[in-house]
């Protein structure tokens, strides 16, 4: 069978070296050299000449993460490895998925041009902002899921009080896999705002008197708009709130705010290191997963067998 190489850059190595532990492989040999000026000059310490190679690399900022996911990608073009992947566990720009004022740019499309011109075979990545940035890649995707991760963790937990909520309408599709799964109820936050980061107002569709609600997102910013949920949520009536979201990007105050909040946890996933410390956060694996996805696709196997049904 044709040899598989893991190599990680400098921003996800906590996660990959326990990527390639689950694996059962060690990280590639590879350098990031640099010059006066900051440039990067990644060297690859060990041929790669027709083999499976998976670049674990989250693009989270500084745009350095990036650029340096893109030189890894181009070196193994050109020392002739044999297929590359992208493991991306968070893809930085999926936020800017479509043009929703004049004259701004479709980032996440103008991500995946350079991925594809960079040499890159496939992308691989978790819990995209929005599911059809799949479409902007012409080559193949593996797009797992954060379930896969939750809903055992929750399985472990007593529900018999619980409802599932979306913050936002945009959500309400990855809540409805918890509720629906859990057989359990769910509500919606209708939000809106006046700037980005910056939530304006919000109410919430569906009762929750009584309940131990559960909030569902994809990821966590300033956490603005998580701390405003969990405050109206309350005033309804409800016990307490908790939430799962997939990438803790946790930019800003984001960490004042949830310790300030009445946001009883947080659960995320590691896919973005954190920055800062709350006893509100709890940080969920995601590597099994990622190493169990990079088997499947070196061995041709099914990457949704891995998934939860909902």
């Amino acid at each position: 069978m044709v040899e598989v190489k893991l190599f990680s850059g400098k921003s996800s190595e906590y996660l990959a070296k326990t990527i390639a532990d689950y694996y059962g492989d060690d990280l590639g040999k590879i350098q990031i050299h640099r010059f006066s000026d900051g440039e990067m000059q990644p060297v690859i310490n060990e041929s790669v000449r027709g083999a499976y190679v998976f670049f674990i690399q989250s693009t989270f900022p500084p745009s350095e993460n990036l650029m340096e996911l893109l030189l890894m990608v181009d070196a193994a073009k050109r020392a002739s490895a044999g297929y590359i992947t992208a493991v991306i566990p968070y893809f930085g720009y999926a936020r800017q998925d479509r043009k929703d004022k004049p004259r701004v740019p479709i980032s996440a499309k103008l991500i995946a041009n350079l991925l594809q011109a960079a040499g890159a075979d496939r992308v691989m990545t978790m819990d995209f902002h929005a599911d059809q940035i799949q479409g902007f890649f012409d080559i193949p995707v593996d797009h797992l899921k954060s379930e896969a991760i939750y809903i055992p963790y929750l399985q472990e937990q007593d529900l018999s009080n619980v409802t599932f909520a979306s913050p936002d309408v945009g959500g309400v599709k990855r809540a409805r896999v918890y509720a629906k799964h859990f057989g359990r109820d769910l509500v919606i936050c209708d939000k809106y705002r006046k700037r980005a980061n910056e939530v304006a107002g919000m109410t919430v569709i569906g009762n929750v008197e009584g309940a131990d609600v559960i909030l569902v997102d994809d990821l966590v910013d300033t956490a603005g708009t998580l701390c405003r949920a969990a405050d109206i949520i309350l005033k309804k009536g409800a016990k307490s709130v908790r939430a799962l979201c997939t990438h803790p990007v946790l930019s800003g105050k984001a960490y004042d705010n949830i310790n300030q909040s009445k946001l009883d946890e947080l659960i995320v996933c590691d896919t973005i290191p954190l920055r800062g410390k709350s006893d509100r956060i709890k940080v969920l694996s995601t590597s099994k997963l990622f190493a169990r996805a990079i088997r499947n696709t070196h061995e041709h196997r099914s990457i949704s067998a891995l998934f939860v049904e909902g």
